[in-house]
């Protein structure tokens, strides 16, 4: 592969630094050099571009592609996997690079994009969420009936559990099935018929139980985690990163921040329903009330975190909202008091890290593989980024 220069344009290198003018050169996949009036045998004129890392994305549901209930039970099993091939094109489209998806996402889809069969980005993957009965994972409906929204079939294990034992079987079968991560949902939540997310899920010893099984395997575990006492005991079981975390008081920002746990916000995700019920989406009453209630405690609880300097990673819960707008996020997160400087940290380096990816990804620096987002105009202009991605490389290939 020759050498390729990317000439004369802004870098924001997702460190930390400032924004300054720079040349890369990109060799066999990996960066190899960062700085000025440097040569290569091939070139890629930036001027007037800024060039940013693959962006990240630490929570998305790829195999979601909206939440009208009605709409779910009456679509055909394998109709999601087709919708998959545009979600994942819409994600890579928007400069996203790298995700963790949240639920649905099985490993032949994840081998599907690493094979070349479709266009994707990275993924690490959860398969689905472990959830208590009459927990936000389980589809049980009033009916008798059942709707869920990340059905289990072969390759996806059942994942309604309850007690130490069940939970220890089935993150077995997670893993066994492809799970780079485990989910865990330790609260209800919005979506879910039967539960609410002011009230915590699962015990210490079942959390326990997950933690120590995740821990053999050598995976972290993830958690749907809104209610405050389920954030609590999501950090002492010593699960890496609180996915939501609205009802946050003081005492879970210490201990997020005591044990360097992470906040994925979703900030997006609740004004997703709100959004999907104004476009026609059938959703239960109880959703809907559930989302109107938690936004604005929702963004008060993110806005305490950042001041005290918990660790945030962007996510978005992207198939509650449409894939393909994933940087809406970043405006939020900056209206909540993140700098644009911080806003776009978290979107680059602060997600490597929390999916240890970092020795790779997550910014431009010498040695790591050359994944590239070629961006017109302001990259802290959030508003309008996203339909101003004019290029994406990933390990030195253009995809977009």
């Amino acid at each position: 592969m020759p050498r390729t220069v990317f000439r004369g344009g802004d870098l924001f290198d997702g460190t930390g630094a400032p924004i300054t003018n720079a040349d890369i050169v990109v060799e066999d996949g990996r960066f190899v050099e960062v700085g000025t009036n440097l040569d290569a045998d091939a070139e890629i004129d930036c001027s007037n571009k800024t060039l940013l890392p693959g962006l990240f994305d630490a929570h998305v549901h790829l195999t979601l592609s909206h939440i009208n209930l009605w709409k779910h039970i009456q679509t055909p099993f394998s109709y999601r996997f087709y919708e998959a091939i545009h979600n994942l094109a819409a994600t890579v489209r928007a400069g996203i690079s790298t995700v963790r998806d949240a639920g649905g996402a099985d490993l032949g889809m994840k081998e599907a994009v690493q094979n070349g069969l479709v266009l994707g980005p990275r993924m690490q993957i959860s398969l689905g969420m472990l959830s208590q009965t009459g927990g936000h994972g389980d589809g049980w409906l009033p009916s008798g009936g059942e709707a869920d929204l990340l059905p289990s079939y072969p390759g996806m294990p059942s994942t309604v559990v309850d007690g130490p034992e069940e939970m220890r079987r089935a993150v077995r079968e997670l893993v066994r099935a492809g799970a780079d991560v485990i989910k865990v949902a330790t609260s209800g939540g919005v979506l879910s018929p039967r539960d609410e997310p002011t009230h915590a899920h699962f015990s210490p010893e079942e959390l326990d139980m997950l933690a120590a099984e995740a821990d053999a395997a050598g995976i972290w575990v993830m958690a749907h985690a809104q209610a405050t006492d389920g954030i609590k005991n999501a950090i002492r079981a010593g699960i890496r990163s609180i996915d939501h975390g609205i009802y946050l008081d003081e005492e879970a920002i210490e201990m997020m921040i005591e044990h360097g746990t992470y906040l994925v916000p979703t900030l997006v995700a609740p004004r997703g329903v709100t959004r999907a019920v104004e476009a026609g989406a059938q959703i239960p009453e109880a959703s809907i009330r559930k989302a109107e209630e938690v936004v604005e405690v929702h963004k008060e609880s993110f806005r305490r975190a950042v001041q005290a300097g918990v660790k945030i990673a962007m996510g978005t819960d992207s198939g509650v909202t449409p894939h393909g707008e994933n940087l809406k996020e970043l405006t939020l997160m900056v209206e909540g008091g993140m700098t644009p400087l911080e806003a776009l940290t978290a979107t680059t380096r602060t997600a490597a890290e929390l999916m240890g990816l970092d020795t790779n990804l997550g910014t431009v620096e010498t040695g790591k593989l050359a994944d590239l987002v070629i961006v017109e105009g302001n990259p802290f202009d959030f508003d309008t980024l996203g339909g101003r991605v004019e290029q994406v490389w990933m390990a030195g290939s253009r995809v977009v």
